[in-house]
């Protein structure tokens, strides 16, 4: 699929001898760029690290929000929902209390 025109800009990345010729390496095998591969890792660690950070952030936020109210569900009682899954008795995700 032909991909829309993106303003796109150099950026020049040293690489150490032995990565770049692990990148050549993979381009020739796949029969693309090196340069297509370097942008297809690149964009693969984006997308992971926001996700990572995303995680991470609604972690913090949910901390936040556990030392504010105190509301909490036990280890056992979340283990006895899962547990539940897939079974014909599924129970209902466990309510939070203090």
């Amino acid at each position: 699929m032909p991909q829309p025109h993106i303003a796109a800009k150099t950026v020049s990345v040293k690489l150490d001898a032995d990565t770049r010729a692990r990148v050549e390496n993979l381009a020739e095998a796949r029969h693309r760029s090196a340069h297509w591969v370097m942008r297809e890792a690149i964009s693969q660690y984006v997308d992971r690290e926001e996700k990572r950070e995303a995680f991470r952030q609604d972690t913090i936020k949910a901390w936040e929000e556990y030392q504010e109210t105190g509301l909490h569900a036990t280890a056992a009682e979340v283990d006895t929902w899962l547990a539940s899954w897939g079974t014909e008795n599924e129970l209902p995700a466990p309510v939070c209390h203090k």
